[in-house]
């Protein structure tokens, strides 16, 4: 497969000036110490927190940065009580929804996210009614300038322990089941790859084709004020957007 990939389609992403890579590092920061309280500040014995730092490496965040997280989330105190909770809903065009939050307060959380949804003609649902359209895998984007061909990627990803792959222009899209994920990016790594991205998502089982004009624009709104939410970490959905370049042709 090329040009217009299957990740590229439901992993809403927006182009990363200084401010929204900011906003990045910042949301990296929180999961960092979320895995830290969890399992401890050494990665080598907290696999989420080995997780996450990859994350952080792949979206080029400064390692003074990483390690800087990571001090101030050991010797927390004083830090936020941050938990993890997941919103699902639906956009305009029947187009699901799950969002990802940090947050230390979770009234104003869920009040605000739903607020966006309303705002923006989509509406938040209970738990658990778009999640089963999903399935969580590791998800990682390689750099394939070098221009490996699809048989070597195919062989790499194999070795590495990856169940499928996708080949894009210049990149490389590894998907893995969520237990072997820590595993094949670590395989990976030996291999001297580049990561672009490397996580946990949720990847839907099959997409929703979106083409009217004034629907496209609609869900492209919505998904991106729930992104640029302060406490959101990820948004995925379901719906199949035209590239907007072909838009503007």
């Amino acid at each position: 497969m090329s040009g217009h990939n299957k990740w590229s389609t439901i992993k809403h992403k927006k182009e990363k000036t200084d401010a929204q890579r900011g906003k990045i590092f910042t949301k990296i920061g929180r999961e960092i110490a979320i895995a830290v309280r969890e399992g401890g500040p050494d990665p080598s014995t907290n696999g989420k927190l080995r997780d996450v730092v990859a994350k952080a490496k792949a979206a080029n965040m400064p390692n003074d940065n990483i390690n800087r997280s990571i001090k101030k989330a050991a010797g927390e105190g004083e830090g936020a009580n941050y938990k993890e909770i997941t919103y699902e809903g639906y956009a305009p065009g029947g187009v699901a929804v799950i969002v990802e939050v940090v947050t230390d307060n979770l009234n104003r959380t869920a009040s605000e996210v739903r607020h966006i949804f309303d705002k923006n003609g989509g509406s938040m649902g209970a738990t658990g009614c778009v999640a089963w359209m999903f399935e969580r895998k590791g998800v990682i984007e390689l750099d394939n300038s070098k221009g490996l061909d699809e048989d070597e990627l195919m062989m790499l990803a194999l070795d590495a322990g990856a169940a499928d792959v996708e080949v894009g222009d210049g990149m490389a899209i590894l998907y893995t089941d969520p237990n072997d994920f820590s595993q094949v990016r670590e395989n990976l790594e030996k291999a001297g790859c580049t990561f672009l991205e490397a996580e946990r998502a949720m990847v839907p089982n099959n997409t929703v084709e979106v083409s009217d004009p004034e629907t496209v624009e609609k869900v492209r709104k919505l998904l991106d004020w729930l992104e640029d939410y302060d406490d959101t970490q990820n948004v995925y959905h379901n719906a199949d957007l035209p590239e907007e370049d072909d838009e503007d042709e």
